[in-house]
């Protein structure tokens, strides 16, 4: 009699273990949030529009790293340029009128590399047309430059009427990359955008497509 209550208790005591176990791997697995993952290959993916940065007072200033820490979509790159002065160059946009980087000293510039081709930049043009439509050129220059290329096909006319088409409302030009200064003829990865400050230095770059939210946020970072 002993004996048998010694193998009921034995049994009891595995099952109620068994039930514990179970319980705490249910547990574990219910609250695991596995870490997204950057994709760096932006040529082939198609990345799905992130959710952009909140917006917060305008006394709120976030810090670049907060702003990298949030990033999904791209990342920072040519940082050995942040705080150098950006080399200048000179270029004819799609309606024919000639740009200098130096004309917009005194102002903020976006400089985005792009292309036709490219569809993790047709998902950041209605961030950039957003952006332009609510910050004025007096106060911030959009610089959108694709590359001519022959594979995958690139020209002037084929940026033109992508522009027309898609009512781009920013400058547009289409550039040999052979004629840009580094770090401008050092695209690895598009979209790629360089922040320019109003003095004229590279104040942040980024490699993958950007939101509205996150290009506003970078333009307020210190």
């Amino acid at each position: 009699m002993l004996e048998k209550q010694k193998k009921t208790i034995v049994t009891l005591a595995i099952f109620v273990s068994a039930i514990i176990l179970v319980g705490i791997l249910i547990w574990r697995v219910a609250i695991h949030k596995p870490t997204p993952q950057f994709q760096t290959d932006f040529h082939n993916h198609e990345h799905s529009l992130p959710e952009p940065i909140a917006e917060a007072p305008t006394s709120y200033k976030p810090t670049l790293n907060d702003i990298i820490r949030a990033a999904r979509t791209w990342r920072p790159v040519h940082s050995y340029w942040f705080g150098q002065k950006a080399p200048d160059f000179t270029l004819t946009d799609i309606n024919g009128k000639k740009h200098s980087l130096s004309d917009y000293r005194g102002k903020n510039v976006l400089i985005v590399f792009w292309a036709t081709w490219c569809r993790p930049c047709h998902s950041e043009v209605p961030h950039l047309i957003a952006l332009r439509n609510i910050i004025s050129e007096d106060n911030l220059a959009i610089l959108a430059i694709s590359y001519i290329a022959a594979r995958p096909y690139e020209t002037a006319e084929t940026v033109k009427n992508f522009a027309k088409q898609n009512k781009i409302n920013y400058t547009v030009f289409c550039a040999d990359a052979g004629t840009m200064p580094s770090p401008f003829s050092r695209i690895s990865a598009i979209p790629c955008s360089f922040f320019i400050d109003k003095q004229g230095k590279i104040k942040f770059a980024t490699e993958g497509m950007l939101s509205l939210g996150e290009i506003k946020a970078i333009l307020r970072a210190e």
